[in-house]
């Protein structure tokens, strides 16, 4: 999957499809018509409220594609890196939480020849023991 763009419409119809869910039981979940479901489909955004109903009537965290893209290519600013920033009052999560299909994609880069180690860990900003933990340990899983 590529975490740059993500098309939620495509994504969506995608796994309506593999689970097999009816487009009336859709249509009365999500209180809305036929034909805009279809469109809902076309779409490459779509409201955090309606995101929300997807995710719960297809027990699938849609929210988490856009999270593993601030991951992978929302820059580090100078003020996060000093620690200098003000606090927010909003709750924090942990920026380097990786899902096993980020961590594929990079690996996947390195295997590729793509990007080198070192450009990995200067580009995602992952730690240098992080990266050959995650290296070490796919390898390992890979063999058996």
């Amino acid at each position: 999957m590529n975490f740059k763009e993500i098309p939620i419409g495509s994504l969506i119809e995608q796994e309506v499809a593999a689970r097999e869910i009816e487009l009336s039981r859709i249509c009365n979940f999500m209180k809305c018509t036929e034909q805009e479901i279809e469109e809902i489909y076309k779409a490459t955004s779509i409201e955090t409220e309606n995101l929300l109903k997807w995710s719960k009537l297809l027990e699938y965290d849609f929210f988490r594609l856009y999270s593993q893209h601030l991951i992978l290519y929302a820059p580090v600013t100078k003020s996060a890196e000093n620690k200098s920033y003000k606090k927010t009052i909003l709750p924090q999560f942990r920026k380097s939480m990786y899902t096993k299909e980020v961590i594929g994609f990079i690996l996947k880069q390195i295997q590729s020849g793509e990007m080198s180690r070192l450009e990995v860990i200067e580009h995602y900003k992952i730690p240098k023991t992080t990266l050959y933990k995650w290296i070490s340990k796919y390898k390992d899983e890979d063999e058996k």
